[in-house]
């Protein structure tokens, strides 16, 4: 195989490693670009091409992840990852593993850790590299990666994301939250949300969010009821599907522009979380972005009028 289809066969691979330590789609996308200039322009032959181009594009998330704290902790409001509507990485060995690691609840989980930490626990964790390679890729010793390992293992388990685990049942439930949602049915959505569920919204202050998390079944139920019947009569509309593995749906404009993308997180037939991520920069690699905010005066606009 030439350099350029090596690269291509693992090309997912890289994509979902470098994800996972950073979040977000277009950072791995560059980061799996760089690795790719850096393996072109490489005159030396790896013992093995996965292990290069695998320590390579950790190395590189490592070092975007550690500029990348700083502007986060500068983020106006929640910080959500980027929402991923596929994995383009399928391993049958380890599917369960990746499809959790994936979610936004475990993501958001990672932050929590350091970067070494975070990325010695997604190559073990989720991809299931051995300590020699992960040691090559972090450039630590294989002794000190374990000690890693087991510091982040510690933080993760504080908080682990627990999900139920029959798909079939997640999906059900959220075809009745979506059908609730078009309806405006109060009851039929609190129905289906734990008494301690969570709304929360990433707008990065450049698109409109809620001031607060909004807490309660009764008022997610309520407020969800009041706003999307408003948001549908200024034609948005939205497609239930995946995201980050957990059921969600991608709202789009009358132009068909993304509006933000919603997931839920389900526990025990129960609605746990509803996140919202509506930051127009992070919703680039869905397709064109709608104008948050001109919808936003469009749906007060009928508000006032329906008074």
């Amino acid at each position: 195989m030439s350099k350029v289809e090596e690269f291509e066969e693992l090309r997912p691979l890289l994509f979902s490693i470098a994800y996972r330590i950073l979040g977000s789609v277009s950072e791995a996308e560059d980061a799996v670009q760089e690795t790719w200039l850096r393996f072109d322009g490489s005159t030396t032959v790896p013992t093995s091409v996965r292990a290069f181009l695998s320590a390579t594009v950790t190395r590189i998330s490592i070092d975007v992840l550690r500029s990348a704290r700083v502007r986060r902790e500068e983020y106006v409001g929640p910080w959500f990852p980027e929402p991923l509507l596929s994995d383009p990485y399928q391993d049958p060995a380890r599917s369960a593993e990746l499809a959790d690691s994936v979610s936004m609840a475990a993501l958001l989980l990672l932050e929590r850790l350091s970067p070494l930490e975070r990325s010695v626990f997604v190559l073990r964790e989720a991809f299931g590299f051995g300590f020699d390679d992960i040691a090559s890729a972090v450039g630590r010793s294989e002794a000190a990666c374990r000690q890693l390992l087991v510091r982040a293992r510690r933080h993760m388990q504080a908080g682990r994301p627990r999900f139920d685990a029959d798909r079939h049942k997640r999906q059900e439930l959220a075809t009745r939250f979506f059908d609730a949602l078009r309806d405006g049915d109060v009851a039929g959505l609190q129905d289906l949300l734990a008494a301690d569920v969570q709304m929360v919204g990433d707008g990065g202050g450049r698109a409109p969010q809620l001031a607060r998390a909004v807490v309660g079944s009764e008022k997610v139920a309520r407020l969800l009821a009041a706003f999307f019947p408003l948001l549908a009569r200024v034609d948005v509309t939205f497609e239930p599907q995946e995201v980050n593995g957990q059921p969600g749906a991608i709202f789009r404009d009358r132009d068909g522009k993304v509006l933000h993308a919603l997931v839920l997180d389900v526990l025990d037939e129960q609605i746990q979380t509803i996140r919202s991520v509506i930051n127009p920069g992070k919703l680039g690699h869905l397709g064109p972005v709608a104008d948050a905010w001109a919808i936003d005066g469009e749906v007060k606009e009928a508000r006032r009028q329906m008074k």
